[in-house]
């Protein structure tokens, strides 16, 4: 027959509900299943904090309106990382993010913007001369795609 887990928790912890907490510690976050530590990460191992309270709400020990109120996150993203564990699993929160390219800044294009900002010329009457906005070369220029004459 199981047996009934009391809603006790040590002093000092933050209940999500009445079986599960946390504590924040020297830098690391402690979950805590009553009284019993169940998994802990560095509090700020954001990566770590997502699977795990993913995993919880998947898994029914917690709902995603208790992570929201305990740990202050929007629940936009509590519901967003939720899918990613369901879609992609646990290695959805470790993927490196997918960048897109910039096929509009081909090799001849990125000269020919150089040349031009090397004449003195503005960002915007680059962008005008080669029909690219003027957003994309502001950040090839941040990126060090693009040197930016002082």
């Amino acid at each position: 027959m199981p047996q009934m887990q009391l809603p006790i928790f040590p002093a000092g912890l933050t209940a999500i509900n009445r079986n599960i907490g946390f504590q924040c510690e020297s830098g690391r976050v402690v979950y805590f299943h009553g009284h019993l530590p169940v998994f802990e990460h560095d509090a700020n191992d954001v990566q770590s904090f997502r699977l795990y309270t993913s995993q919880l709400i998947e898994r029914g020990t917690v709902r995603q309106g208790e992570i929201v109120q305990a740990f202050g996150v929007p629940l936009i993203t509590v519901k967003r990382y939720s899918k990613v564990l369901r879609e992609q699993g646990s290695k959805g929160f470790f993927a490196p993010h997918k960048t897109r390219s910039s096929p509009v800044l081909t090799e001849d294009v990125l000269r020919r913007c150089q040349e031009l900002l090397e004449e003195g010329k503005s960002v915007p009457e680059v962008a005008r001369e080669v029909n690219v906005l003027a957003n994309t070369l502001h950040k090839a220029i941040r990126a060090g795609r693009l040197k930016k004459k002082n």
